[in-house]
């Protein structure tokens, strides 16, 4: 009948005689370098019951083989050692300490467990001290006082005069780099835009009421003249002196279009002190222009509507009934506005040339004259007033775009109207400081703001 094949022997290690699988180079027990063994012979000697082992058998062809020099005594080599495995003496003779034990390790074929352990995770080249047993551990953020600055990055230091964070160190950003304000039924939004290192625009916005009790909202939008010193300087000290200047004539009785007038010559005098300081006085700095900046402003009463203005900032009206046509209320002192009022260029043609942005007025000790520009309206229905910078008007320049780029609920959500014009600017580009003020007409009474 037929058998089953016998399954072959398998070898074992010759140092602690653990069976060894086909292939093996080292022993999964003991982790013996097989490497280093022959294989062992096919021919065992046979062994007597008695226990004699009988006498070798002749060399084949009368050859006289040596027998092997390190022998059990029975033909079989005795174990291979490696050189480090073996006892040694250092240069005085004294006896080597014995190697540390390898760890142990499930039998694998085909692995070596002698060699060092790997940790599961390795460290990064520059570690944290804080995991550092030996390193001193870092003072805890001292808790900031009740109403001071809190660092925007780590939420818990306070932020120090220079404008760094004493925890982490952080830069912290530049008030005016983004700006809001609603006062009343009035507000606007600034910010410094997506080219601009920084933001020199500035506004002021406020409510009042004329002597009869009737309520007028006031805004005034001011942009600095890069090209001079200190613009960011002018532009606040123009927009918060014609400010003041408004907020405290109207109550007084002061007509809205001499109180406008007043306010310009305010905010002149307070842009012209800034030359006199010593951080930009003539003696000192020669070659530097003086400060400088443009100013628009508009007063809304019950049924007027008085704007003011000198440089390219920009009044537009939009009608909440967006079926009646926009207007722009201001005209630029620029000259792209020169070419055209002396007929010598088209709009579209003056625009596009590379010097219509070029101003002809400003607010400034080195102003050639200063003419403030005012104007007088009587809408007879409902709208907003847009009061801007030309980082604004750039990219909605006529009405019709203005009014378009407005969301409807301007004349009750100003600030939101306001943030959503700022960000028309920014997608387009965001190419110079963005400022818009929105003022509701007719004026309605203080308290009754945006939703």
């Amino acid at each position: 009948m037929s058998q089953m094949p016998q399954q072959a022997a398998v070898s074992k290690c010759p140092s602690c005689e653990e069976p060894l699988e086909s292939g093996d180079r080292f022993c999964g027990a003991c982790g013996y370098d097989l490497s280093a063994v022959p294989p062992r012979p096919d021919d065992h000697p046979d062994v007597a019951v008695g226990g004699a082992v009988p006498a070798p058998a002749p060399a084949p062809d009368g050859v006289d083989w040596p027998a092997a020099r390190d022998s059990d005594g029975q033909g079989r080599p005795v174990p291979v050692h490696a050189a480090a495995e073996l006892p040694g003496t250092d240069s005085g003779g004294a006896p080597l300490p014995p190697p540390p034990a390898a760890p142990s390790a499930p039998p694998s074929a085909g692995v070596r467990f002698d060699r060092p352990g790997e940790p599961e995770e390795y460290p990064l080249q520059a570690p944290d001290p804080r995991l550092n047993s030996t390193a001193a551990p870092l003072p805890e953020a001292a808790a900031p006082a009740p109403g001071a600055k809190v660092c925007v990055a780590c939420r818990a230091g306070r932020v120090d005069d220079d404008g760094y964070c004493e925890n982490c160190g952080h830069a912290q950003p530049r008030e005016r780099d983004h700006m809001e304000q609603e006062s009343g039924p009035v507000a606007a939004v600034s910010d410094r835009g997506l080219r601009h290192h920084r933001n020199e625009d500035a506004f002021s916005v406020g409510c009042t009421a004329l002597p009869d009790g009737a309520p007028a909202s006031v805004a005034i939008v001011c942009d600095g003249v890069s090209s001079a010193t200190r613009p960011d300087d002018a532009s606040l000290a123009a927009s918060r002196a014609a400010g003041e200047s408004l907020l405290t004539a109207l109550p007084r009785g002061t007509h809205p279009q001499q109180a406008m007038h007043d306010a310009i010559l305010a905010a002149s005098h307070a842009v012209n002190a800034l030359a006199d300081e010593p951080a930009t006085a003539r003696e000192q700095g020669p070659h530097q222009n003086a400060p400088a900046c443009t100013l628009v402003g508009a007063v809304v009463t019950a049924g007027l509507l008085v704007v003011g203005w000198v440089g390219d900032s920009r009044v537009y009206w939009v009608p909440a009934d967006r079926a009646t046509p926009p207007a722009r209320l201001t005209e630029d002192d620029s000259w792209a506005a020169q070419m055209v009022a002396a007929g010598l260029m088209s709009e579209a043609e003056a625009y596009a040339d590379d010097r219509a942005h070029a101003i002809t007025g400003w607010l400034g000790a080195d102003a050639y004259e200063l003419e403030p520009h005012t104007a007088s309206f009587k809408p007879d229905r409902p709208g907003v007033v847009v009061v801007c910078t030309d980082g604004l008007w750039n990219y909605a320049e006529s009405a019709e775009e203005m009014a378009d780029a407005m969301p409807l609920d301007a004349a009750v959500r100003p600030l939101h109207g306001a943030r959503v014009l700022v960000g028309h600017a920014l997608d387009g580009g965001g190419h110079d400081n963005v400022t818009v003020a929105l003022v509701p007409f007719p004026a309605v009474p203080q308290g009754a703001g945006s939703a």
